[in-house]
């Protein structure tokens, strides 16, 4: 993942904004030379063969707790009830970092949906297009302990904490597998980043209209306590897939323009529009390169 030296991100001494690229976690070499070997692993790695474990230190394990503890106290004031419902299902513990084969015998249960190892970010063609088969790609490291309720890139508490919690209800785990074979008829680079950006503006960052107010839930949302906390601030729009597809983002930092459904079973109608009538002539304006 690129970070972007002009986004702001919130800064570990009290929230106010710093450049990405001051984040610790792009920054202290001892931190990226431990993830580097958490990563190392990720290479050649085929989808769907089990990811190695992970020894994590007891003060990766703090950092869950301390996470696990404002996020679950976030999701129950700003997260829809589908993502509450889901995250009971999850049974994701509180008290240390789980393994991807223990998150994925959970999943697998409940939805037939597994992790599969990845080291950061993955081609669109491939992210999206294990989702048909039933795999979502996440990684294993942690984010860096000096700002733990904020990371500007995916790390395994967001993964779990997101995405494991969505692959635990099986009208989210529907609308994944909506997206990957959506993405697996494409070949077209620019329409498969329609998809792409089509998927950040819902499944990691969409809000629902519940209780007279924008809640979570998008994976990107629910793992930030931050963006939960300051949902009333962002610039919220009605989902129009004509509108996602003409406004910018950033996968640095907080996003000032989300898009708002009334219920997923809106949210489902909308994508089963969008995504089942694409083909590789589908490229819209802006996307095409």
């Amino acid at each position: 993942m690129t970070p972007s030296p002009q986004r702001r991100t919130p800064t570990a001494a009290d929230g106010r904004l710093g450049a990405a690229l001051e984040h610790p976690g792009f920054a202290d070499p001892a931190y990226l030379r431990h993830r580097h070997k958490v990563v190392a692993s990720a290479r050649d790695h085929r989808v769907g063969d089990p990811s190695p474990p992970v020894v994590y230190s007891q003060a990766e394990h703090r950092t869950w707790r301390r996470v696990h503890r404002a996020l679950w106290s976030a999701q129950a004031e700003h997260a829809c009830q589908m993502a509450l419902q889901a995250r009971e299902q999850a049974l994701i513990p509180a008290g240390g970092i789980p393994q991807h084969s223990e998150v994925g015998a959970r999943l697998r249960a409940l939805t037939g949906f597994d992790f599969t190892l990845a080291g950061g970010v993955v081609a669109n063609k491939r992210f999206l297009g294990s989702m048909a088969d039933g795999y979502f790609h996440a990684v294993q490291f942690v984010r860096h302990p000096a700002v733990p309720l904020y990371t500007p890139e995916p790390d395994v508490i967001h993964d779990v904490l997101g995405h494991g919690i969505h692959l635990a209800h099986p009208q989210f785990a529907d609308l994944y597998r909506l997206f990957g074979r959506a993405a697996m008829r494409i070949e077209n680079p620019d329409v498969l980043q329609m998809i792409s950006d089509v998927y950040w503006f819902t499944l990691e960052y969409g809000v629902l209209e519940e209780k007279g107010r924008p809640m979570a839930y998008g994976a990107a949302l629910l793992s930030s306590y931050g963006e939960m906390r300051q949902l009333h601030r962002c610039h919220i729009r009605p989902l129009d897939i004509g509108a996602v597809l003409e406004t910018s983002y950033t996968i640095t930092g907080y996003q000032p323009v989300l898009f708002s459904a009334r219920s997923m079973e809106e949210v489902t109608d909308i994508l089963t529009g969008f995504l089942d009538e694409l083909d590789d002539d589908s490229a819209h304006p802006r996307h095409t390169q």
